[in-house]
């Protein structure tokens, strides 16, 4: 099991604030499965604007984190190295439950299928332990 912190992180990501969504991976296997964490903060930039007066992280952004994991699980792997994962499609998405400043969400992946340079991942996001957001996210790899 391999553990990331954020600067491991930066050399598989091409993200970069704002737009990092994982602090850290407790649990990878690389092109199986992987475990990441976000610290959601009230500091983030985006609760400026969406629902200011009652903060929520916008599904769209927790879409995001989820592709971001996943991409670290398949870009960890060498012969994926300086490579992009591209989102193709999100299906089955799922926002059960309101993510606020405070909160730490633990995004975890799982690769459903990989044939040559796309993909599936399952995709669940839990905040203690109870899930708020899951998808299935197809990918696609693109040599930069």
């Amino acid at each position: 099991m391999q553990t990331l912190d954020i600067e491991a992180i930066k050399e598989i990501l091409p993200h970069r604030y704002p737009f990092l969504f994982v602090d850290r991976v407790i649990e990878m296997e690389p092109g199986v499965r992987c475990i990441g964490i976000k610290n959601v903060s009230g500091n983030e930039e985006f609760f400026q604007g969406h629902f200011p007066a009652r903060m929520i992280m916008p599904g769209v952004l927790l879409i995001e984190a989820m592709a971001q994991v996943a991409g670290i699980m398949i870009l960890a792997k060498d012969e994926h190295r300086g490579k992009l994962a591209y989102i193709g499609t999100v299906d089955n998405a799922k926002f059960r439950k309101p993510v606020v400043p405070g909160d730490v969400l633990k995004i975890e992946t799982k690769l459903l299928r990989a044939r040559g340079n796309n993909g599936r991942v399952e995709c669940v996001v839990r905040v203690d332990d109870q899930p708020v957001a899951e998808a299935i996210i197809m990918f696609a790899l693109v040599r930069v």
